[in-house]
């Protein structure tokens, strides 16, 4: 990774320079304009200033200890001290020919790999899956990919919501309304019917809420029946779950709902009131932040005054779990931005109930989606979507598509394709977007096969195979990119292809940084505009060698590229279209 090494140089430089200098702050980043360079550091003046001393002079002073002969053609001050590296062309050349010969596109694994655990989706049992879920899930499956392709060790963790006061109420439906036929039909249809009918009565009939009540504690109490519907409750669940799951190609290394931590919850506040973190108020125990002007008014409940732990308690026990048996460098939870206040009161609690805990806690929160409307994503009728509705109605959009612009292909190969072309779509049209913004869901824009979209993508990818598949049936071999060991760009578009692939692996290292797939989504999209200027002013099957092989081998590592990042994305790559 040709920045890396820069940044390497540069900071040997910084440290020769000004001893004691937090060299770890001075990062090379690709130049937002071509014309003023390939890379860019701004972190001098940040130093320079620090120290009282004039910037650009500063700068000029790193320039002339810098060693990039072999690295850039040229070292530039500009500005108010900025540095702009020019690469050389053989540097360029070099980077590339590594790549080719390598499972690794312009990446190298982590230094020192981290264990980061991820917490995404949890679903509630005995409801369906919606349209809200689908944020957490992708978010967080994205993010986990990146981590995973950097070298770090990932725990994914799914926290169902499997516990709590709903279930009182789903057992007194299950118990007395239950209709066995429609449970074998649709399970989590019946169990969300039984939900909403008792839920409807017990606000008008202090009976059923009683016994309710009463239902919930021989629960919690251990009672071998209710414990067996709740069970039963879960495993129904689970199912509609995993097929959701299985469609979207998403996996967990665990599943502990927060039934898991029912057991801990007791000792967790026994043990904030012993250490002086949570106290009395109102009947109730309360962490309060005196110190911390933005919770001070927000004080967090750990025990209801009825003796009842609550949302905070298990996210405490879980955190604590977490720390315990998996020794995380980091935990990540992907969830809605109206959590926020939560999660900062939990943080700063465990901060204080745990401070030798070494661990990075990041809440990694989303904007919501909107209708045309710009009102909450909903059905005609004002209904939640289900998920699954959801993705069926993409690939049912998806085959419409394809079968107007491949309708000779077999039906089996068009649904496939729709099938990867749909759910790929709702995937990207999710993830494009700055996580924190609401975005509106669009049908037609989201399946669209020009824009930045992932069908524009997947036809990117498709269109350069085709390459090699007319290079097979001419018999030039199938996938082969001819001989590559003397590499050479000459055209422009060449130059501006290989400088953009080079910038993969620090695309995937800002997205796992920040949290951003963003940022992995426009810089995909840029990749397959540049491709396409390449193959619109570079002839590939008609140039003579070798300039034949090395545009071949262009083509390939593009669609490599292409592919990976799509994969980091969570996205399929079909091979034709």
């Amino acid at each position: 990774m040709l920045h890396k090494l820069i940044e390497s140089r540069l900071q040997i430089a910084v440290a020769a320079a000004l001893p004691g200098a937090a060299v770890g702050t001075v990062l090379v980043r690709p130049c937002p304009d071509p014309k003023f360079g390939d890379y860019q550091t701004n972190a001098l003046m940040a130093l320079a200033k620090e120290r009282k001393l004039n910037p650009r002079a500063f700068a000029a002073d790193i320039a002339a200890r810098l060693d990039l002969g072999n690295l850039c053609a040229k070292v530039e001050v500009a500005g108010p001290g900025f540095l702009n590296f020019h690469l050389q062309p053989a540097a360029i050349v070099r980077a590339l020919q590594g790549a080719i010969s390598s499972e690794r596109l312009f990446y190298q694994p982590a230094a020192t790999p981290r264990t980061v655990v991820v917490d995404f989706s949890s679903p509630n049992v005995a409801k369906p899956m919606h349209v809200g879920h689908i944020r957490s899930t992708i978010l967080g499956d994205c993010l986990a990919r990146t981590l995973r392709l950097l070298g770090h060790r990932v725990i994914t963790d799914n926290h169902l919501g499997d516990w709590g006061t709903q279930f009182g109420k789903l057992i007194v439906g299950w118990k007395h309304h239950l209709d066995a036929a429609a449970l074998v039909r649709d399970p989590v249809a019946e169990m969300e019917r039984l939900y909403r009918w008792v839920n409807q009565a017990s606000g008008t009939d202090p009976a059923v809420l009683e016994a309710a009540r009463q239902e919930l504690v021989k629960l919690q109490d251990g009672d071998a029946e209710n414990l067996g519907i709740w069970r039963q409750m879960q495993a129904l669940s689970q199912h509609q779950f995993d097929t959701v799951y299985g469609r979207l190609g998403v996996r967990f290394d665990h599943t502990l709902g927060e039934s898991f931590y029912n057991p801990r919850l007791k000792g967790v506040v026994e043990d904030l009131i012993a250490r002086g973190i949570a106290r009395e108020s109102e009947g109730a125990q309360v962490v309060f932040f005196d110190d911390d002007s933005e919770l001070k008014n927000h004080p967090a409940i750990v025990q209801k005054s009825d003796g009842a732990a609550n949302y905070a308690t298990t996210d405490l026990a879980t955190l604590a779990y977490r720390i315990e048996t998996w020794h995380p460098d980091e935990i990540i939870y992907v969830t809605d931005g109206r959590q926020q206040l939560h999660f900062k009161q939990i943080f700063a609690a465990l901060h204080r109930w745990r401070p030798e805990a070494r661990v990075t806690l990041a809440h990694v929160w989303f904007g919501s989606i909107l209708g045309g409307d710009g009102k909450p994503f909903k059905t005609r009728s004002g209904d939640t979507i289900k998920l699954a509705d959801l993705l069926d109605e993409a690939e049912e959009r998806a085959l419409r598509v394809v079968t107007e612009k491949s309708p000779d292909l077999p039906e089996a190969e068009r649904r496939e394709i729709a099938r990867v072309i749909g759910l790929g779509a709702i995937k990207y049209q999710d993830l494009l977007p700055n996580r924190q913004s609401d975005y509106v869901f669009q049908w037609d824009k989201m399946l669209a096969l020009n824009g930045n979209t992932a069908p524009y993508l997947q036809y990117a990818y498709t269109r350069i195979r085709s390459i090699f598949r007319k290079l097979a049936d001419s018999g030039g071999g199938a996938g082969s990119a001819g001989d590559t060991t003397a590499l050479e760009l000459a055209a422009p578009p060449e130059f501006r292809l290989a400088r953009h692939l080079l910038n993969f692996g620090l695309t995937l290292e800002t997205v796992a940084a920040e949290y951003r797939p963003n940022y992995l989504c426009n810089y995909l999209y840029e990749l397959a505009g540049h491709f396409t200027d390449f193959y619109e002013n570079c002839p590939v099957l008609k140039a003579d060698e070798p300039a034949r092989s090395h545009r071949l081998a262009l083509c390939d590592l593009t669609a490599r590229v292409l592919k990976q990042g799509l994969d980091a994305l969570g996205i399929e790559t079909p091979e034709r279209m």
